[in-house]
């Protein structure tokens, strides 16, 4: 069963309820056409969720990515959050994580052949990359744009927390639900993220009862899993072999854990795991880090074991880290980054790829010519 051992301020309640009010009455807006959103002849997927950050979505953007990319040009828009750029930004080589923020930067890295764009009019910026030729874009993957209504995407994914279910939270600020559970919806697709990778089936049942989605929606429940550690700057490594280090290999060593993201605690468990000789430097979620917090990282790092140390990162926060000026060079060596993937729990891995497969195959523009043609 999840762990509700998160707080809601119940103080804080006659706040929420004002806060929920202005969003139901929007979302009404919208259901109601006072104001309309577009749809767009090309398939797009939604990615969101209904509460502030922290239930996966770029892992989980990175496995749709895995999936689509072979058979089709995959685009992924994001509004780039914390960036400093404004408007339409289509990434490039020399893109990072301040013209298109972390998270969009982290997803170029990984896939240099698909595109990235950013841009806080999600309508403006699909128009714009389905007028990309070099080659035209088959579907757009919409990271964290659930509660951006003005696009009518074709498949919404909503995902949650394991460890906090939308039906067990509140709405801001007692809680960290943007809007109310009602929202659940508008979803064709749910995914519990973060579970256990043990989960009885007794705790998928109990799950799904408290969640109550329509009989319309698919659930879905996934994992994180954890795959060897990368050097962050491998050409700093005299021996090649220590570009990829086995998790096990940290047993013993003093690790130096820094995150600047929602939800650090899985992370710190995995680590806890291999070694008790961790020492953890948590910031906010994007944290932009400063010349202090690196000098900070630094003066925790000299403090461990001289002999025997590491610094362990997110890949969101490698990319606000790689190229900033007061990282101290000699950190370089040690540097390393946890990568995570998604998988698909209870045997349901094909469904859910051929659910999305089904959908894009459906719904591409090519699908739309035919279907136009025979009706002329």
């Amino acid at each position: 069963m999840s762990d509700k051992s998160f707080k809601i301020y119940k103080s804080l309640y006659p706040l929420s309820w004002i806060y929920g009010g202005v969003t139901m009455f929007r979302n009404k807006l919208f259901d109601w056409n006072k104001i309309r959103s577009k749809s767009f002849d090309i398939p797009t997927i939604c990615i969101g969720n209904l509460s502030v950050g922290g239930t996966g979505k770029t892992p989980h953007t990175e496995y749709l990515i895995h999936l689509l990319h072979k058979q089709y040009q995959v685009a992924v828009l994001s509004r780039g959050y914390k960036r400093a750029t404004k408007g339409y930004v289509l990434s490039t080589k020399d893109s990072n994580a301040d013209t298109i923020g972390d998270e969009p930067f982290q997803i170029k890295s990984k896939f240099h052949d698909v595109q990235v764009a950013v841009d806080e009019d999600r309508c403006h910026g699909i128009e714009e990359l389905m007028q990309l030729n070099a080659p035209p874009v088959d579907v757009v993957l919409l990271d964290d744009a659930f509660q951006h209504r003005y696009v009518k995407a074709g498949l919404n994914i909503l995902l949650t927390d394991y460890n906090r279910l939308f039906s067990d939270d509140a709405i801001l600020p007692a809680g960290r639900l943007r809007e109310s559970s009602k929202g659940r919806k508008r979803a064709q697709i749910v995914i519990v993220t973060k579970c256990p990778q043990d989960l009885k089936p007794i705790d998928y049942n109990i799950t799904a009862k408290r969640l109550n989605l329509f009989p319309y929606q698919q659930l879905y429940f996934s994992s994180f899993e954890y795959g060897d550690l990368k050097a962050i700057f491998p050409e700093t490594l005299d021996n090649q072999q220590l570009i990829n280090k086995k998790i096990a290999s940290i047993k013993d060593m003093s690790v130096l854990l820094v995150t600047g993201i929602a939800s650090p605690k899985p992370l710190i468990e995995r680590i806890k795991k291999y070694t008790q000789h961790i020492d953890v430097l948590s910031f906010g979620d994007h944290h932009n880090f400063s010349i202090q917090d690196m000098e900070l990282i630094k003066r925790r790092f000299d403090e461990l074991d001289i002999n025997n140390r590491i610094i362990i990162t997110t890949e969101k926060d490698a990319t606000r880290i790689i190229e900033h000026q007061g990282l101290n060079n000699e950190l370089k060596q040690f540097m390393y980054i946890q990568p995570i993937e998604v998988t698909i729990l209870q045997g349901q891995e094909n469904n859910f790829n051929q659910q999305i497969i089904e959908y894009v195959r459906k719904n591409s523009r090519n699908s739309s010519i035919s279907k136009n043609k025979n009706a002329q």
